[in-house]
C-alpha cells in the first residue's frame, strides 16, 4: 500500500469532530515525532550557517545571532546566546495564551502540543558547531526541503508548530486579512532582516565583501523558505487531493454501506436510467480523499467485480469531512 494511503488510514485530514480514539492518539504522535526532521534541520543546517528563514523560527534565530556572548554564565553550551529553544517557548506561550482569549481554546490544544515538542527537540538536538551540509546553497534547499515534508506531515495531522500561524489566527479574527498574506509579511519582514545583522566568521571568511555576503544571506533565507513552502503544498496537495467517484452496480446497497464503515465515508445513491436498456439503475456518489479511493475500489471489486466505476479529480472539496469554506 503506497505511503500517503496508509497516513491516510489513520490521520484524519480535515476538521471533523474528533473522539479520543486509537487516531486521535496517532495523530498526536505524527505532530509530536513529525516535528524532530523540522528541529533536526534548523540545529544542523540553518542556525551552524547562520541563515535567517521565515517565522518565528527566523526570529528566535535572529534573536540567537544578536545576543552571542551576552549570557556566558546562564548559556555556556550556548556561546552565552539566548537559545532558540526558549524564545520558541516564550514567544508561542505569549501568542497561544492571547489566541485562547481571542480565537478559542480548542485551535490552541493541538497546537499546545506542537509548541511544547518543537521546544523539547530544540532543546535536546545539539547545535552542529559544523553543518551537516557544508554547501550553503544545498543546505537551503535540502533543509528547507526537509523541514517542509516535517510540517506538511503535522498539518495534515491538524498539528502546528505554532508561530506565525498563532499570529495570523489572531489578526485574521480582527481583521479581514488572508492567513497566507499575514504570514507571507512576517516571512519577508524577519528574512530582510538578516541583510542588517553582523556577519558571522563563517562568512567573513568567503574573502567577498560585506555588502554581497549580506545579499547572499538574505538569499539563503529566501531560498530555504521557497524550498520548505513548495515541500509543504507537494505534500499537502498529496494528502488532501479529492476525487469524485460514480459507482454503478446493482449490489450499490452492499457497497454504499461498505464505504460509510469502513472508509468513514458520506455515500449519495442517485435514481438513473441506462438509455439503452432503458431500465432503472443506482448510480453511488462518492467525494473522498485520493489517498482513500484505492481502499474504496477494492470495496467494489469485494462486492461487486462487474461494477462501473468512474474516478475524476477534483480542484476543491469544502464542507463537512474536508476542508472548511475559506472566509477570502
Amino acid at each position: 500500500m503506497p505511503f500517503f494511503s496508509r497516513y491516510s488510514k489513520w490521520v484524519n485530514p480535515h476538521n471533523a469532530p474528533q473522539t479520543f480514539s486509537v487516531r486521535t492518539v496517532f495523530e498526536y504522535l505524527v505532530i509530536i515525532i513529525g516535528i524532530f526532521p523540522m528541529a533536526l534541520m534548523v540545529n544542523w543546517v540553518l542556525l551552524p550557517h547562520a541563515f535567517v528563514g521565515g517565522g518565528l523560527t527566523g526570529i528566535c534565530s535572529v534573536i540567537y545571532y544578536l545576543t552571542g556572548g551576552l549570557a556566558p554564565s546562564l548559556f555556556p553550551e550556548y556561546g552565552g546566546a539566548i537559545p532558540v529553544w526558549l524564545t520558541t517557548f516564550v514567544f508561542n506561550t505569549i501568542l497561544l495564551l492571547i489566541a485562547g482569549f481571542t480565537v478559542g481554546w480548542r485551535f490552541c490544544i493541538r497546537t499546545m502540543v506542537g509548541v511544547a515538542a518543537i521546544t523539547f527537540w530544540y532543546r535536546v538536538i545539539p547545535i552542529l558547531p559544523e553543518p551537516i551540509i557544508a554547501d550553503p546553497w544545498l543546505g537551503a534547499l535540502v533543509g528547507g526541503f526537509v523541514f517542509g515534508l516535517s510540517l506538511g506531515a503535522v498539518l495534515a495531522a491538524n498539528g502546528s508548530s505554532g508561530g506565525t500561524d498563532i499570529l495570523a489566527m489572531i489578526i485574521n479574527h480582527y481583521r479581514n486579512i488572508s492567513l497566507g498574506n499575514i504570514m507571507l509579511l512576517c516571512d519577508i519582514i524577519v528574512i530582510l532582516s538578516a541583510f542588517f545583522l553582523p556577519l558571522p566568521e563563517r562568512m567573513l571568511q568567503d574573502g567577498d565583501n560585506a555588502l554581497l555576503l549580506k545579499t547572499k544571506r538574505v538569499l539563503y533565507g529566501v531560498c530555504m523558505t521557497v524550498s520548505y513552502t513548495l515541500a509543504v503544498d507537494w505534500f499537502l496537495a498529496r494528502f488532501r487531493q479529492s476525487v469524485h467517484i460514480f459507482i454503478y452496480s446493482s449490489h450499490y446497497a452492499e457497497i454504499a454501506t461498505a464505504i460509510n464503515t469502513t472508509v468513514n465515508r458520506g455515500v449519495t445513491v442517485l435514481d438513473g436510467t441506462g438509455w439503452y436498456s432503458q431500465k432503472p439503475v443506482k448510480v453511488i456518489s462518492v467525494l473522498a480523499r485520493k489517498p482513500e479511493a484505492s481502499t474504496i475500489l477494492q470495496i467494489v471489486n469485494q462486492i461487486d467485480p462487474n461494477a462501473f466505476v468512474s474516478t475524476a479529480n477534483v480542484s476543491g472539496v469544502f464542507g463537512s469531512g474536508f476542508d472548511p469554506i475559506k472566509k477570502n
